[in-house]
């Protein structure tokens, strides 16, 4: 897969921002500038909002991968301020302190829960209608060990602890490009300048 540019990554930053003030506003989604057209693969996605504090403020993603990437960041984006399940609806007054990090994913593989590398892999883990996933980021923002991982893993599928050890329970992993506002210098400016 064609890894992202800095000036793509920042555009997309740029964008997601637009989807985000578009949705909470109540308004259609951004146009998808031309410049992006060369980022037209599907690729799955997660976008994540934090407040200043760094706090988590939604997070939603698509995957497998179903649309061009600048299409699904769009849409994930909106999700993840008017629909993730956990959180209130982001609001008007909460945009301007909002960062906003977007993680692209790979196609996910099987692996063996020996050889999951924390920080490396994300980790998706499916049983029957249960299924869960976490980014590669969040066992080292967690400060998990890799067993620490896998059983966070289970939890958020709502599987018993040690699930990912049973027979019938598949690990997937993938590997992210991840990278936010703080990465991308003025893309926070930009973005609210933008549209």
């Amino acid at each position: 897969m064609t890894r992202i540019g800095e000036t793509e990554r920042a555009e997309l930053l740029s964008l997601a921002r637009a989807a985000v003030r578009r949705a909470v506003t109540g308004q259609s989604g951004p146009e998808i500038p031309g410049s992006l057209t060369s980022l037209d693969e599907s690729r799955a996605a997660f976008v994540t909002l934090r407040t200043a504090a760094g706090r988590l403020r939604g997070c939603r993603g698509e995957i497998p991968a179903a649309r061009p990437l600048p299409e699904c960041v769009c849409r994930v984006a909106a999700a993840s301020a008017l629909d993730d399940p956990r959180f209130a609806q982001v609001t008007e007054d909460e945009l301007p302190a909002l960062r906003i990090e977007i993680s692209v994913l790979t196609e996910p593989v099987p692996i063996r829960a020996e050889a999951v590398e924390v920080g490396r892999h994300g980790l998706l883990i499916s049983s029957g209608w249960a299924a869960g996933l976490l980014l590669p980021q969040v066992p080292v923002d967690q400060g998990w060990s890799r067993e620490e991982y896998l059983e966070g893993l289970c939890m958020k599928a709502g599987l018993p602890p040690g699930a990912w050890e049973q027979e019938g329970v598949e690990l997937r992993s993938f590997e992210a490009e991840v990278w936010g506002d703080e990465d991308a210098g003025t893309a926070h400016d930009t973005a609210e300048e933008g549209e």
